[in-house]
């Protein structure tokens, strides 16, 4: 009967000649500490950071050096809320990626001068449960 060995990785992390990817802080970082009192979890989407309380997708967090046009905070809302939530936001926008239809998706967008303002804003209206902002998004199957 032949002896049990122990098996070892054939590489181990931290090894020299394997680079370890580091992972990238979130962008504006200012907003998941805003909601942290509601447990917000993070996932990757569309190369942005999508934040989601519960099972509500509430936020994307976009910060693209090479494409700018869409950077800042995306509102997960519906076409219903727009009008109201622009009283709320003046500089809120569709997001030009997304073609030149309607969505449920609104920009507060990063070179705006009220961008912290407004993002803090969205996110006391997001403790508050405010029903205008997130969505659960619909099932994959």
């Amino acid at each position: 009967m032949p002896n049990p060995r122990q098996v070892k990785p054939f590489l181990q992390t931290g090894h020299p000649l394997i680079p370890v990817k580091q992972r990238k802080s979130p962008p504006y970082p200012f907003v998941l500490e805003a909601i942290s009192s509601l447990s917000p979890t993070t996932r990757p989407m569309f190369g942005c950071l999508a934040v989601y309380i519960g099972n509500r997708i509430v936020l994307i967090l976009r910060d693209k050096p090479a494409d700018p046009q869409d950077n800042g905070v995306w509102l997960a809302t519906t076409e219903a809320h727009h009008n109201s939530l622009r009283h709320d936001f003046p500089n809120m926008r569709s997001i030009q990626a997304l073609g030149k239809g309607i969505t449920g998706w609104q920009l507060l967008p990063a070179d705006a001068t009220d961008f912290e303002e407004a993002v803090l804003r969205a996110c006391d209206l997001i403790i508050a449960r405010d029903p205008r902002i997130g969505k659960i998004p619909k099932s994959r199957k």
